[in-house]
């Protein structure tokens, strides 16, 4: 059956990876050092076959009972998906989101660090964690307060042997980016953490110089966002 989603996601996705790879050479880093998250929120099924069909594997989704409806169909027709969770996670969907993500990106209090913890060992498994860094302060906003890190990632990392591999970000509105992808840049070198998610479509190229292993892309490659489901996750 003919695919109707307008946008040529196949085109957009290969200018992105071009892109991208022209970024990692001026930055003198090394082809394969930056993962390409392809961020697939509210976006349908059929838009996403398009993005897998030009082979992208990596994706990124917001919400777990969308992420759910969309992925345990896909993942039956493709093989070696890995699928970030890169919106909040209320510690009610945990088991849900250990059962379904291959790496969590919003790992941002203990109680939630204890739930997944207990998750784990309850389904036998281990994921890949970053902690979210709220860098810019912002009350709204999700994410670890950086004076607060330390004593986080020791309690992830030393009592709940959480695989704690990176930090992720998303930069307050209207500041300046490459600050604050410096700042976790830093922040990582410190404690030793090699991945750093950070940059999103309109802002990659300055992650990647800044040394971002893995970016965010939605509209890059999809278009214009779909309408966001209203409601609580």
């Amino acid at each position: 059956m003919e695919n109707k989603f307008e946008t040529d996601v196949a085109g957009q996705l290969k200018h992105v990876q071009s892109e991208i790879a022209v970024a990692v050479r001026e930055s003198s880093r090394m082809a394969g050092q930056v993962k390409l998250v392809a961020v697939s929120k509210t976006f349908p099924p059929e838009a996403i076959r398009l993005a897998l069909n030009a082979g992208q594997r990596v994706f990124g989704e917001n919400r777990v009972q969308e992420a759910a409806g969309k992925w345990s169909q896909l993942r039956t027709e493709y093989d070696n998906i890995e699928l970030h969770l890169i919106g909040p996670l209320q510690t009610n969907k945990s088991a849900v989101a250990v059962e379904l993500f291959d790496c969590i990106e919003t790992l941002d209090r203990p109680k939630l660090a204890k739930v997944i913890a207990a998750e784990l060992t309850k389904q036998q498994k281990s994921i890949e964690l970053f902690v979210q860094v709220n860098t810019g302060a912002e009350p709204q906003k999700a994410g670890v307060l950086v004076d607060d890190l330390p004593s986080f990632l020791e309690l992830c990392r030393g009592d709940l042997k959480l695989n704690v591999t990176g930090l992720m970000c998303i930069p307050p509105i209207g500041e300046v980016a490459q600050k604050h992808f410096s700042l976790l840049s830093d922040l990582a070198q410190q404690h030793n953490l090699s991945n750093l998610s950070m940059g999103m479509s309109a802002d990659y190229e300055v992650a990647i110089k800044s040394g971002a292993t893995h970016v965010r892309l939605g509209s890059a490659i999809f278009g214009r966002r779909q309408i966001t489901p209203s409601g609580p996750d």
